[in-house]
């Protein structure tokens, strides 16, 4: 009977340090697999961010590339980059777009760039990142475009 009550304390005993152990191996690896996470979404929003910016500055310059003159262009081009923007949810406040149409020549460019902020203060771990994705895109002017002004051909 001795012989039992040592047999089962014994069990008892490992059972309790395995727990233990399995206990402080997920402590230990938690941290670390939690951070991988966070990293993989992080690094998710900043290829979106930077896919967005990419078409946000694309549509842009292809907005002020179909304008009639370089005024024109100019606004064309800036409220096409805040409805793309709209769509692809970059709605934190840091967008700048910047459309230049040069000498608004045909067969000349229009170029427009753009820049966002990408804060992650939403993940734990990567509150304190703060990274800024930037991207600029150049339309030609089609060479044989007609244009219209004020109902009169040019």
């Amino acid at each position: 009977m001795w012989d039992r009550v040592v047999r089962t304390s014994s069990r008892l005993g490992f059972q309790r340090r395995q727990r233990a152990a399995a206990l402080i191996e997920t402590a230990l690896v938690l941290p670390v697999i939690l951070l991988l996470v966070f990293g993989v979404i992080g690094v998710d929003r900043l290829i979106q961010a930077r896919i967005a910016v990419s078409a946000v500055a694309h549509e842009a310059a292809r907005s002020a590339a179909l304008a009639n003159t370089a005024t024109e262009a100019s606004q064309q081009g800036m409220a096409r980059a805040q409805e793309v923007a709209i769509g692809y949810q970059l709605n934190n406040g840091s967008l700048k777009v910047v459309v230049d149409p040069g000498s608004f020549a045909r067969g000349g460019d229009v170029q427009a760039s753009a820049q966002y902020d990408v804060t992650l203060q939403d993940l734990p771990l990567l509150k304190w990142t703060h990274i800024q994705v930037a991207a600029g895109d150049k339309e030609r002017i089609d060479l044989y475009r007609s244009r219209w002004l004020q109902g009169n051909p040019s």
